[in-house]
């Protein structure tokens, strides 16, 4: 497994991305070396955010970690993905509204309230997951291919069909 990387500084308020394989975990940095993210309750103890039971979970809390125990030996970056579509709140409010979180049963849903989604309204005041929304993508992508595939088939299968009896005729 690669070690923690540390980029720059983060700063309060500071998406932080974490590489965990599959997916990516999310968190926002409060300042003093420590992050609030949200975390499914389905995690067995011990696992921490790396557990794949995380699809499964509807309901999170949401968890203040030193930003190194979180991390663990993932790589990680500072990720402030939409600051150039949409304006981060201010840094105070940003992180006094994390902190009063800490400890809260929220709802989770790995479409549409998952860690990214928690840390980007914390941030913007919009929920957005590009994980999820890539992830759409390429599901759909894959699905009109598929479809097109069948399509394809279905229409050589009647073609050919459709002359066989012609000629039975």
């Amino acid at each position: 497994m690669a070690s923690a990387q540390y980029y720059d500084k983060p700063q309060p308020g500071d998406l932080i991305e974490i590489f965990r394989g599959l997916y990516e975990h999310w968190a926002i940095y409060v300042g003093d070396g420590y992050v609030v993210h949200l975390a499914p309750l389905s995690e067995v103890p011990g696992a921490s955010v790396n557990s794949m039971l995380s699809v499964l979970a509807d309901t999170g809390i949401v968890k203040k970690q030193e930003l190194w125990e979180m991390v663990g030996h993932n790589r990680w970056k500072i990720n402030n993905l939409l600051d150039s579509k949409y304006e981060p709140r201010p840094v105070y409010l940003i992180v006094m509204d994390a902190l009063k979180l800490v400890g809260e049963e929220l709802a989770y849903c790995v479409l549409r309230n998952n860690c990214e989604h928690f840390v980007t309204r914390l941030r913007y005041g919009k929920p957005r997951s590009r994980q999820v929304r890539e992830a759409g993508e390429t599901a759909l992508g894959v699905a009109a291919v598929t479809l097109g595939v069948v399509g394809i088939a279905a229409l050589m299968a009647t073609l050919l069909g459709g002359n066989k009896d012609k000629h039975k005729e």
